[in-house]
């Protein structure tokens, strides 16, 4: 009796049938498809990653944009400002300085009402003036002092005239008012110390008596 091979063992022990060849096809197919499906679905997690960061990238290029944009505008305006308060300079020099026979006069009142549009249009802007009445405490982040004016009869630091008015832009100074403070006033020497109580009465500075 011929004994088989273990080969031959395992060749009979296969499905060869119709049905178990079909049924591998089909684990086949199905292994296929599925490793196809698994790398469709990674290219399109990295396609939607992708597409994220792009879109998020391209948000805040438009924002910083947009910022760049706006500070631009706001310097600019800025700038137009300082150069308008200089004009407002002028308007405040002509309206003090106006001689007392114009007081009535129709074109001097003009010129006033100018003014008072132009101090208008600055405040719809955003544009304040900086408070730096006389007898106003003097404050070096609004106020700038030019002059220390002694025998004011004003407490040391209190502003005794406003040269120039100061201006903000909202909330930020855009510049200081020009002011005159208030100097300490001189001390008298005090003449009614009794000599006998000070050790150094009668003495010369550096000298032997």
């Amino acid at each position: 009796m011929n004994r088989k091979t273990r080969a031959e063992e395992r060749i009979e022990a296969l499905d060869t049938s119709p049905e178990a060849l079909a049924a591998a096809q089909v684990d086949a197919v199905r292994a296929e498809r599925d490793e196809a499906v698994a790398k469709a679905e990674a290219e399109r997690d990295g396609y939607l990653a992708a597409l994220q960061r792009e879109r998020a990238e391209f948000t805040n290029f438009r924002r910083r944009t947009a910022d760049e944009r706006q500070q631009e505008r706001g310097l600019a305006g800025e700038d137009l400002i300082r150069k308008t308060l200089a004009l407002a300079d002028d308007f405040d020099r002509a309206i003090e300085t106006r001689p007392a026979d114009l007081a009535d006069d129709a074109w001097a009142d003009g010129i006033a009402a100018i003014d008072r549009k132009l101090r208008q249009l600055l405040e719809s802007e955003g544009v304040t003036a900086v408070e730096a009445a006389p007898g106003t405490p003097f404050d070096p982040r609004e106020h700038e002092a030019i002059v220390s004016v002694p025998g004011t009869g004003r407490a040391e630091g209190e502003i005794v005239e406003e040269v120039r008015r100061g201006y903000r832009l909202r909330d930020r100074l855009i510049r200081p008012a020009l002011v005159a403070v208030a100097a300490a006033p001189d001390r008298a020497p005090d003449t009614t110390a009794d000599p006998a109580a000070d050790p150094t009465a009668g003495r010369g500075h550096g000298l032997v008596n």
